[in-house]
């Protein structure tokens, strides 16, 4: 059994734990092809060998100059690298920056100029990165190939094979993690050990995962839980900078052969699977749950995963970087109780606050409020800004203290930027981002409450509430992405699914009092969940380039 300072928060110490505990579980599995029969071939690594691949990491960490507390920006590959590379550095007491690369070069830059690493662990394409755009790299002293195997390229050939883990305090900085960006530039959160270690207790106690089960998560980050978990990894056939683009026969036959209980990704991965399960008549019968986040799961999915997983149920947690997990529902709960809510303006459940977490509901407010006193705690169910505190919710973003002070309420309340309420039984229910609500003059709409009643419409992929003009007087509009692509091509096609849509809604008190319609080919969305629609921007190419169809309700 490895020793372990006894006070040491370090999130790294759960490595060595389940390599002492469990060394020849598999920890992790990297497909590398397929055999002659066509099954997925797999490298895969025990949690005794992870361990000695993080520690040779660490040794090459150390050679290279790396110290405690050193900013280390993390360029490497899902997976192996990621993992070992990631949980190497948690062990140094160096700070991991992990920046998503699905957000776009210019995003990516700004992020990495403000997070300011000292060294930059990466491969060669992200080497050669570094010099090319050297004034976002300009802190960047010391460069670490992580092309191969760490213990290939290991200075000391008799290196430990254990990980020598650093006794890092509970507040010590672990790790910079970013925003998905999705309604402004991505923001770098400061996670600590202490939350680190919070956050891993609150999934494995919400969700009942035991040591020894089975992931495949869809988004890498994820992928860093599961030593901690006991679990093992199932390394995804998918492109992390273009998740929407996956093949779900892959998935499938990952998830089918490995023996998968649980998986994480976004509604839009996982409505991609359910379609193709559907079509080819399979279920998954291994899977003990599912983890949708990243944007509201639709009714309609609900309703489809029921049949694919006979032994499991699908669940959303709610949350966000900088607090995950606050809140989370099942499929029974949403199927039986709160769908039909949410198709008649109600917003979207996402469930029970999870114990240890704190949730109040407060006035709608743009400004900064210094302390709890000076927030209007609202009663319920009345719509108001959602605000958390917990074990696991961060308390800064680096580098931006004007964005900490407006995100953060004394002495440890999280602003999530999300308006919803709390209703009788003390669920939660999101009703949208507080940036995309509209404010007309006949009162406040908000997304969560509008876009489902359009959504139900068969030609519909997916819709948008934006708002022209300026708060408190805007006029809303809604805007439609057609299954049928050809729909905007044709004016009168786009004037008879928009009567359809006025008729369809005519009787909801809020996506009623919509005439105004846009119709958009693709909408622009989020490079982590590809789930997350930008609506501001689509707010700005409505207000500016497109062409919008109003609709007289008279003229049905």
């Amino acid at each position: 059994m490895p020793t372990l300072p006894a006070e040491s928060a370090n999130i790294a110490r759960h490595l060595p734990l389940m390599a002492a505990t469990q060394p020849d579980v598999a920890a992790l599995k990297i497909p590398r092809g397929r055999t002659s029969n066509g099954a997925i071939d797999y490298l895969c690594l025990s949690f005794a060998e992870l361990e000695a691949e993080a520690a040779a990491w660490q040794s090459v960490l150390a050679h290279a100059g790396v110290q405690r507390g050193d900013r280390v920006l993390v360029m490497v590959r899902q997976g192996l690298p990621l993992i070992a590379s990631v949980f190497a550095l948690f062990a140094h007491g160096a700070v991991p920056v992990v920046i998503d690369p699905g957000m776009g070069r210019k995003a990516f830059l700004r992020c990495v100029e403000r997070s300011q690493p000292k060294a930059l662990l990466g491969i060669p394409l992200a080497r050669l990165f570094s010099h090319v755009f050297r004034t976002a790299f300009k802190s960047v002293s010391i460069r670490i190939a992580a092309s191969g195997s760490s213990t290939a390229r290991c200075p000391n050939k008799n290196a430990p094979t254990q990980l020598n883990v650093t006794d890092s305090a509970s507040n010590e900085l672990a790790a910079i993690l970013f925003t998905s960006g999705s309604t402004g530039a991505p923001k770098g959160v400061s996670y600590e050990h202490g939350m680190f270690s919070a956050q891993v207790e609150l999934i494995r106690r919400t969700f009942d995962i035991q040591p020894g089960e089975i992931d495949l998560p869809m988004l890498p980050i994820f992928a860093l839980f599961n030593p901690a978990l006991g679990m093992t990894t199932i390394v995804p056939e998918i492109d992390p900078t273009r998740p929407a683009a996956i093949d779900p026969a892959k998935i499938v036959q990952a998830i089918t052969q490995e023996k998968v209980t649980t998986s994480f990704g976004s509604p839009t991965l996982w409505a991609k699977i359910a379609r193709h399960c559907q079509a080819q008549h399979q279920t998954l019968d291994t899977m003990r749950r599912v983890l949708c986040a990243g944007a509201p799961v639709p009714p309609d999915l609900w309703e489809m995963m029921q049949p694919i997983l006979p032994n499991g149920k699908l669940h959303s947690p709610y949350g966000a970087t900088e607090a995950l997990p606050v809140s989370s529902i099942e499929a029974d709960t949403v199927i039986h109780e709160t769908a039909a809510e949410t198709l008649i303006g109600q917003g979207t459940c996402v469930g029970s606050i999870i114990a240890g977490n704190e949730v109040k509901i407060i006035g709608l407010s743009d400004d900064p409020i210094d302390s709890l006193a000076n927030a209007f705690e609202i009663s319920s169910p009345q719509i108001g800004e959602i605000i958390v505190r917990g074990p696991s919710i961060t308390q800064t973003y680096d580098a931006l203290p004007k964005t900490t002070i407006k995100a953060k309420i004394a002495p440890d309340w999280h602003r999530m930027g999300d308006c919803g309420y709390l209703d009788e039984q003390n669920r939660l229910w999101f009703c949208g981002r507080a940036v995309e609500r509209v404010e007309t003059k006949q009162g406040l709409l908000f997304t969560e409450q509008v876009e489902p009643a359009f959504n139900q419409h068969p030609g519909v992929r997916r819709s948008a509430l934006i708002g022209l003009g300026e708060r408190p007087h805007q006029r809303a509009a809604i805007v439609i992405e057609p299954i049928d692509p050809s729909v905007i091509k044709s004016s009168s096609k786009c004037r008879s699914l928009g009567r359809q849509l006025r008729q369809l809604t005519k009787d909801h008190p809020d996506a009623g009092r919509i005439a105004l319609f846009y119709f958009h080919p693709s909408f622009p969305v989020d490079g982590r969940h590809n789930a997350k629609i930008h609506r501001l921007t689509l707010a700005e190419w409505a207000g500016e380039k497109a062409t919008g169809f109003d609709i007289d309700p008279r003229k049905r």
